[in-house]
């Protein structure tokens, strides 16, 4: 069987703001069962931190990353924003996961369909909305042996997101033209597209016209897209100019090498290589147990540890 970390069109990673980053982690990690797999700061804000939760691998397609601002109010998801997370658990675990949230004083919804599948919402102490989905796509993926929750009922990736628009076809062709998913279902007011990947292979746009967002702590700040390398990324690079849509330059994230650009219903999107890998920097089995900063930031390690609280997991 192939691993988890062969390249797959698909999500690579979805980034968030956060509120306080030990509750942020208790939540991912503890009440979730995630992996932190990246403990770094925010490149341009090298005072507060970038948290990074995946799998037991920290594939692409499995990463949610947090910037924490505790002092930023709460902000309101809308049109033109991506609006929730879907994880992706084994097809058997719905009962489980209902147990465990309820066990742990979280809401959860009764279970409902999405697109097929048997799901559950819920939200995270910042009020991001998110989803299980059970999947037997991902049944024989394997779980973190080391996490709270048991491998088998583990969150194995990302199912996937939810964009709400206003206007669904200039979005969908970058998806479909940029990004190889294919639309796959439609359900009233909501389209599915997806590709062939384990995980973080799903994206439903939904329509709506109405529902101003504002930015702040438990909202989705972008959504990142796998290329398998820096020749594709250029390529793709080069195909969002021509499109209209003003890509950035190249930019080197020590994990992942990056493009970003506004999607054309006003999400921010990027498009993030699946390599070097967050396994760079630090031994698989020792991942996001210390501080790591980009070899750039490292000379101000000392002054940027003395601006962060500790957070531990």
């Amino acid at each position: 069987m192939a691993t988890m970390e062969t390249h797959k069109k698909g999500i690579h990673h979805i980034t968030a703001l956060s509120g306080d980053a030990q509750r942020n982690a208790d939540f991912y990690v503890k009440d979730l069962g995630m992996r932190l797999v990246k403990k770094s700061v925010n490149q341009d804000d090298p005072g507060t931190y970038h948290l990074f939760y995946g799998n037991a691998y920290g594939s692409p397609g499995s990463g949610i990353t947090f910037f924490p601002w505790p002092q930023a109010q709460l902000g309101r998801s809308g049109v033109g924003e991506a609006v929730s997370v879907a994880f992706a658990a084994p097809s058997g675990s719905m009962d489980y996961w209902i147990d465990r949230l309820e066990s742990k004083g979280i809401k959860v919804s009764k279970p409902y369909s999405r697109f097929d599948h048997q799901a559950i919402g819920f939200s995270d102490p910042d009020e991001i909305k998110l989803e299980l989905v059970f999947d037997d796509k991902v049944d024989q993926l394997p779980g973190w042996e080391k996490s709270t929750v048991p491998a088998e009922h583990g969150v194995r990736g990302f199912h996937g997101t939810t964009l709400r628009l206003k206007e669904r076809e200039a979005t969908a062709d970058v998806l479909e033209e940029l990004f190889e998913f294919r639309e796959t279902a439609r359900d009233g007011n909501s389209w599915l597209y997806t590709t062939d990947a384990p995980i973080g292979s799903s994206v439903i746009i939904e329509v709506a016209d109405s529902g101003l967002p504002s930015s702040g702590r438990g909202t989705i700040h972008h959504v990142a897209f796998r290329v398998a390398d820096d020749d594709e990324l250029e390529s793709l690079r080069e195909r969002v100019s021509q499109m209209g849509l003003n890509p950035t330059p190249y930019i080197d994230r020590h994990w992942f090498h990056s493009v970003y650009f506004r999607s054309p219903g006003g999400v921010l999107f990027e498009i993030a290589t699946d390599g070097p890998g967050y396994n760079v920097d630090e031994d698989r089995d020792k991942l996001g147990e210390k501080l790591i900063l980009p070899p750039w930031l490292e000379p101000k390690r000392e002054m940027i540890e003395s601006r962060l609280p500790e957070v531990r997991v």
